[in-house]
């Protein structure tokens, strides 16, 4: 049997934390991204493990929640979002016995989206993220970009900074089973299997939409603007839906950790800021599919290049979110002007990290325009401005702004 590569998990000892002192520990995320894997390492032998993929032990959940909860003292269980009535069940249990790390949960769908969860295990449950690989996991590297930029260090450029190496990257994306096929052809295969799958199975038990043969389609048209702004009337005017709908498919795909929707970041007193959010899908392998995007493709021309970079640099800095010390926010900026800068990074203090992305190697001043005019609205907020590019010298730019190579996101 075929094994993907097993990576050593940042959040690994988050997990550990947690269980010491709280009940109900969830570790959520995208299908496929390790969660199974990761908690069955961290339960060892001393939690029973329990799937709500297996049909037996879902129907079990389903019929009796109450009774299967009564008969566990300790226990992993897996994929919960299908048997959300556990969670009820779970949280009169925890009430009564109020022992740390009785409960490690898995979802991969959103579960704070479902009406009854946030209320019924509020206090009683920590919820962590785990997305697909990071590329410092994949290069074992410990690091946090972010908290070394909000302290003011630039992180070093990763040893492998060759553009075919960054193409190479961006279109594997880091599920870890694409990260473990060999060829570009066997990766492709993978993710087509995978957002069929999702379709097929997960939107229907968080959705309840019936309907499913608007989705691929509409998945498609949603890859087409990754990375702009959504205007949802448009986008499902393309595949036959109405803006509500479009806004509820787009609602499902965020719950399956498909993609993010992006809140511009504004003062108050910039009411010429345009106030849509944009979207960015999870994974940049998972988007380069749906856009049939490769590698040759690429070589020859790097126009549709630019949109699945910019996905990357957000996934990767969206993963150091998750495993930080720092709290982060991850916004974007654009004014009337159409000046714009692709993240916005801010931290608990209010204080704002810009982050220009260029597919290119060359910097020209140019680039500079959207993180200039976000240090002059930030002011003393304004912490640095990083334009991450396709070269290996970082650079000062003046106004605390660098150009940064993007193998930064991976160095040492």
């Amino acid at each position: 049997m075929h094994l993907p590569t097993l990576f050593p998990r940042r959040i690994e000892p988050r997990i550990a934390e947690a269980m010491a002192d709280t009940p109900v520990v969830l570790l959520a995320g995208p299908r496929q991204a390790g969660k199974t894997t990761l908690v069955r390492q961290v339960a060892g032998s001393g939690l029973r493990y329990l799937t709500m993929d297996d049909e037996l032990t879902l129907l079990s959940a389903q019929e009796d929640p109450v009774g299967m909860i009564r008969s566990l003292d300790r226990a992993v269980i897996d994929e919960i979002q299908r048997a959300p009535a556990l969670l009820l069940a779970i949280k009169k249990s925890v009430d009564e016995d109020r022992r740390p790390g009785r409960f490690l949960l898995t979802g991969s769908a959103n579960l704070m989206a479902l009406p009854t969860v946030a209320d019924s295990l509020a206090g009683r449950m920590e919820t962590l993220s785990l997305l697909p690989l990071s590329q410092s996991e994949m290069e074992g590297r410990t690091r946090n970009w972010l908290d070394s930029v909000f302290a003011g260090q630039l992180p070093p450029p990763g040893s492998a900074a060759r553009t075919d190496d960054l193409v190479g990257r961006v279109l594997r994306g880091g599920y870890p089973e694409a990260v473990s096929r060999s060829t570009a052809r066997r990766r492709t295969t993978w993710a087509r299997q995978y957002i069929d799958a999702i379709i097929a199975r997960d939107v229907r038990d968080v959705s309840g939409i019936e309907k499913l043969d608007q989705l691929p389609r509409f998945l498609r048209a949603l890859a087409q603007t990754a990375g702009q702004m959504c205007n949802y009337t448009q986008l499902g005017g393309q595949v036959g839906l109405d803006g509500k709908t479009a806004a509820k498919y787009i609602s499902v795909f965020e719950q399956m950790y498909l993609l993010r929707r992006v809140d511009v970041w504004a003062r108050n007193r910039l009411n010429r800021v345009v106030k849509s959010p944009k979207l960015q899908f999870i994974d940049s392998g998972l988007l380069a599919t749906l856009l049939d995007l490769t590698g040759d493709e690429v070589q020859q021309d790097r126009t549709r290049f630019g949109h699945v970079l910019e996905t990357f640099v957000f996934s990767e800095l969206l993963k150091h979110t998750t495993t930080a010390e720092g709290e982060y926010r991850l916004m974007y900026y654009r004014d009337a002007d159409k000046v714009e800068v692709d993240v916005v990074i801010e931290n608990a203090a209010g204080q704002l990290v810009g982050v220009a992305v260029k597919a290119a190697a060359t910097v020209k001043e140019a680039d500079l325009r959207g993180l200039k005019k976000l240090a002059g609205l930030a002011g003393k907020d304004f912490k640095m401005g990083v334009l991450l590019y396709d070269g290996d010298e970082t650079m000062p730019l003046g106004e605390g702004i660098w150009a940064v190579p993007l193998s930064s996101l991976w160095g040492a």
